[in-house]
C-alpha cells in the first residue's frame, strides 16, 4: 500500500457540518465494515462530558462499528439537554450505517458550556456516511482539531504468524493536556486479530506510557477519550501475553501512541519546545513521578524552557516541594548532556553557556539525578509562551 494510512476494513470522513464559525471541517467519522474488539480510556475528571457518559457505557460491550466525533463544541457542562444531543448523535450515526445503537462511540471537543447545535449535526451525519472512503483517515484528522496546529498522525507495520498487519492513529490536543487517562481525544485502528483480554492490557500499559505522560498546561479535559479497534481482518492466529507475537505487536502499538503522544506536546498552545524531563536515582518509581510532573507543570520552570534560560535552581525547587523524598546537597542536573548543577550546587557560568546552546533546539532533555535510589519516569512538558495566554485568555469569546 502506498498510503500507510490504509488500514483494511477501516473507513474514514470528515466533512463541514456548521459547527465551527470558520466553516473548517468539524465532523468525523470512523467506521469498521466488521465488528471490531473495541477498548476505551477517558478521562477522569469529575465533571465529564455528556459524550464520554455515553461512550463508556456503549464501550462496555467491547465492540465497536463505528466513532462519530465533533469538534468545534464539547457537549460539556450542559446538563440533561447534552446527554440527550450525545445519545441523538449515536442513534443518527448507528441509523445511517444500519448498525446497533451500543455499537457507536460518541466524542466532542471545542467550547464547554454551549449548547450544541444538534440539529445542525444529525443532518449532516448521511453526508458524512456517503463521504467515507478507505483513504479518508487524514480528512478525519482534520475534523477534529480545535486549536492545534495540525494533524497528529502515526502508523507502524508487522506480521503475526506470517500474516501482514498495520496500525494507525491519529489525535487531537493542544490545550487542557494533563494525564490521569488520555489527555485529548485519540483513535488506534488496525486490522490484526488481538484477543480483547489481550488488547485490553496492551492498550491499558500503552496509555499509562505514553498519552499518561505528557504535560502542556497541567489541566484536565472533561473530555478525554482515547479508543483502540482491531477489526482481525489481517486474518492472523490469536496471540497470548508475553510471547514473541504478542511483544512485537505491543512495541508497534506503544510506538504509534508515543508519536502522537510528542506530537501533542510539540504542537501544545503557543508551544516552541518539547522537553523531555527524566527523573532518575529517585527513592522508587511513585516518588520519581511526583517530581516529574512537579517540574514539568511548574509555570516557572516551563517560562525558563521559552526564554532558554538554564535556571536549574527553579528545577531543584519544584522537585524540593513535589512532596518526595529528597537530599538537594545529592541532586545533579543535566540540560542535554551538559551538567549544570553537582550535589546542588552550581557547575559554572561556562556550563550555563552550554546549556543554553542546548536550550535553542525545539526539543531536548533535562535529567534530574536525585541519587538516593532506583526509581525513574519520564514525562514530556512544552515551554509556557505568550501565545499561550493569548489563545487561552479569548479561547470562548
Amino acid at each position: 500500500m502506498k498510503n500507510p494510512y490504509l488500514v483494511p476494513g477501516f473507513r474514514f470522513s470528515g466533512i463541514a457540518a456548521g459547527i465551527k464559525k470558520t466553516g473548517r471541517p468539524d465532523l468525523a467519522l470512523i467506521v469498521s465494515d466488521v465488528p471490531a474488539t473495541a477498548i476505551a480510556s477517558f478521562t477522569t475528571n469529575l465533571a465529564q462530558a455528556a459524550p464520554v457518559l455515553v461512550s463508556k457505557k456503549n464501550a462496555r460491550s467491547g465492540v465497536c462499528r463505528a466513532i462519530v466525533v465533533n469538534s468545534g463544541n464539547a457537549n460539556a457542562c450542559s446538563g440533561a439537554r447534552g446527554l440527550k444531543d450525545a445519545e441523538t448523535m449515536v442513534r443518527a450515526t448507528a441509523k445511517a450505517l444500519k448498525v446497533p445503537e451500543k455499537q457507536v462511540m460518541v466524542c466532542s471537543t471545542g467550547k464547554i458550556g454551549v449548547p450544541m447545535p444538534i440539529q445542525r449535526i444529525v443532518s449532516k451525519i448521511p453526508q458524512a456516511v456517503k463521504a467515507l472512503s478507505a483513504d479518508g483517515l487524514k480528512r478525519s484528522a482534520e475534523a477534529i482539531l480545535t486549536t492545534d496546529n495540525g494533524v497528529k498522525l502515526a502508523h507502524a507495520e508487522g506480521r503475526i504468524f506470517g500474516k501482514k498487519y498495520r496500525i494507525v492513529g491519529f489525535a487531537k490536543g493542544a490545550g487542557m493536556i494533563e494525564p490521569h487517562m488520555a489527555t485529548m481525544l485519540a483513535y488506534i485502528l488496525t486490522d490484526a486479530f488481538v484477543p480483547r483480554d489481550v488488547l485490553k492490557v496492551l492498550f491499558k500499559n500503552c496509555v499509562e506510557e505514553t498519552f499518561n505522560r505528557v504535560t502542556v498546561d497541567g489541566d484536565m479535559s472533561t473530555n478525554d477519550t482515547a479508543v483502540v479497534l482491531a477489526n482481525g481482518l489481517a486474518g492472523n492466529k490469536p496471540f497470548r501475553l508475553k510471547t514473541p507475537e504478542c511483544r512485537k505487536f505491543a512495541e508497534n502499538l506503544y510506538n504509534v501512541m508515543d508519536s502522537l503522544a510528542r506530537q501533542m506536546v510539540r504542537d501544545g498552545e503557543g508551544a516552541t519546545k518539547c522537553v523531555s524531563v527524566f527523573i532518575k536515582g529517585a527513592k522508587d518509581t511513585h516518588d520519581a513521578r511526583k517530581i516529574a510532573y512537579a517540574v514539568a507543570n511548574s509555570l516557572l520552570v516551563k517560562t525558563s524552557f521559552f526564554g532558554q534560560d538554564p535556571n536549574w535552581g527553579r528545577i531543584l525547587g519544584a522537585a524540593g516541594r513535589a512532596g518526595a523524598a529528597l537530599d538537594p546537597d545529592r541532586v545533579t542536573i543535566h540540560y542535554g548532556n551538559v551538567c549544570v548543577a553537582r550535589r546542588g550546587q552550581s557547575t559554572g557560568e561556562a556550563a550555563d553557556r552550554k546549556a543554553k546552546a542546548v536550550m535553542k533546539a525545539p526539543a531536548f532533555t533535562v535529567t534530574v539525578d536525585c541519587r538516593l535510589g532506583r526509581g525513574a519516569f519520564r514525562v514530556y512538558s512544552s515551554d509556557l509562551t505568550l501565545e499561550y495566554v493569548r489563545i487561552n485568555s479569548c479561547y470562548r469569546t
